[in-house]
């Protein structure tokens, strides 16, 4: 192992602080030779509540890997899942009256939204800027159109943000521990570009991540992180909603949707086999009560998570493509076909379902920080030049 291309990942989600540590291999894919997962302490409702006690178990925790490696670590790279942040999608203007876009003309459209966001935001940080959109006479375009022609270009960046507080909060725990944070990633952002590496001629969608007792939705639109939204429920509702009506336990339901079919043409007199069952709780229950009561929950959480959710009532319009995730101990069989139902509206909207492993979101996390992505443009954290001077860099290289 050459220890000198080693880095340091920490994802922080709802329920852990997982450590990743790493190298690339020669096609550059990164390959995690140490891992260490910790329950989630010092952080609740996205907020950073105790900064003595996180900053223990960051520094406590990174010892223990630097040891197991023998090596010492100068940087870090966050992946974020729990810190609510903001999404804004601002469009410049300008007229041009027939003349030819200069560059000039952009950096004047992005000086404007950059002051937009700031006096808007003032107590935020930036962490991803998007090029999301590029028109030149209400015409479409995939590149910027420096040294055409026409007579009124509109440029939208999308921006995602998170609490000022909390930037200066990370920063600060990383510092006792003498890391310093090489960027921050939205996990969202890394798990939609890992969809669009891996199914071509797919850039806009929908992911859809059913936990059991959380879900996320994100968007994703001509490659550009658009938006995103997390609920504090998730699949395990449908456990309950069953065992409230039937009176069976929650193991005793999962064991039964794991080996049961529920079907459109459930017979209303077929009953739940007795094997289910020991000679003293044996319950006559109809498999169609059971599949009334799930068709009824996933189609609510189907319209409130996204075809009745005002946050995506537009997006809803752009994209039928939607990306669906459910936690590994939740992904009964029956219940498939039920998910595909409803979150297709009955074949509207065209159903995948995925399954995105922590070593491949790391892979895509490493080519991100690295080598960058399309859409995205600016590295935000420790940049030694102006916001559009680096954005400059970036749009023209």
């Amino acid at each position: 192992m050459k220890n000198s291309t080693l880095s340091l990942y920490l994802e922080i989600n709802n329920l852990n602080y997982i450590f990743f540590a790493g190298e690339r291999d020669e096609q550059n894919n990164f390959k995690t030779v140490y891992k260490l997962e910790l329950p989630l302490e010092g952080i609740n409702n996205n907020k950073i509540l105790n900064l003595e006690k996180i900053s223990d178990i960051i520094k406590n925790n990174v010892y223990i890997i630097e040891q197991q490696l023998n090596f010492t670590f100068k940087e870090i790279i966050l992946i974020l899942e729990n810190f609510n942040p903001t999404f804004i999608n601002l469009s410049g203007y300008k007229k041009l009256n027939g003349s030819q876009i200069l560059k000039e003309n952009i950096t004047y459209i992005l000086n404007i939204l950059k002051s937009c966001v700031q006096d808007a935001e003032s107590n935020k940080t930036v962490l991803h800027i998007f090029n999301s959109k590029f028109k030149l006479d209400n015409k479409k375009l995939e590149n910027l159109p420096i040294g055409l022609f026409g007579d009124f270009y509109s440029h939208e960046l999308s921006f995602i943000l998170i609490n000022s507080n909390e930037h200066v909060n990370l920063k600060n725990i990383f510092d006792k521990s003498n890391l310093k944070i090489k960027k921050i990633l939205i996990k969202s952002y890394i798990n939609g570009v890992k969809i669009i590496n891996e199914n071509k001629q797919t850039d806009t969608f929908f992911h859809i991540k059913l936990n059991e007792n959380d879900t996320k939705i994100f968007y994703f639109e001509k490659s550009s992180l658009k938006f995103e939204q997390s609920f504090n429920f998730g699949s395990g509702i449908i456990i309950k909603d069953i065992s409230n009506i039937t009176s069976l336990s929650s193991a005793k339901i999962k064991k039964i949707l794991n080996n049961i079919k529920l079907l459109d043409y459930t017979s209303e007199d077929e009953l739940i086999e007795k094997t289910f069952f020991n000679k003293f709780d044996y319950k006559k229950i109809k498999k169609k009560l059971i599949y009334e009561i799930a068709l009824a929950r996933i189609k609510e959480i189907s319209q409130i998570i996204l075809f009745k959710n005002i946050n995506f009532l537009h997006y809803i319009k752009v994209s039928n493509r939607i990306f669906l995730e459910i936690d590994d101990k939740l992904q009964f069989k029956c219940l498939k076909e039920l998910y595909k139902k409803n979150f297709s509206l009955n074949g509207n909207y065209n159903i995948n379902f995925i399954n995105i492993s922590s070593d491949s979101m790391l892979n895509t996390a490493d080519k991100l920080v690295y080598f960058g992505w399309k859409k995205e443009a600016i590295p935000i954290i420790n940049s030694q030049k102006s916001f559009i001077a680096a954005l400059f860099d970036r749009l023209f290289g």
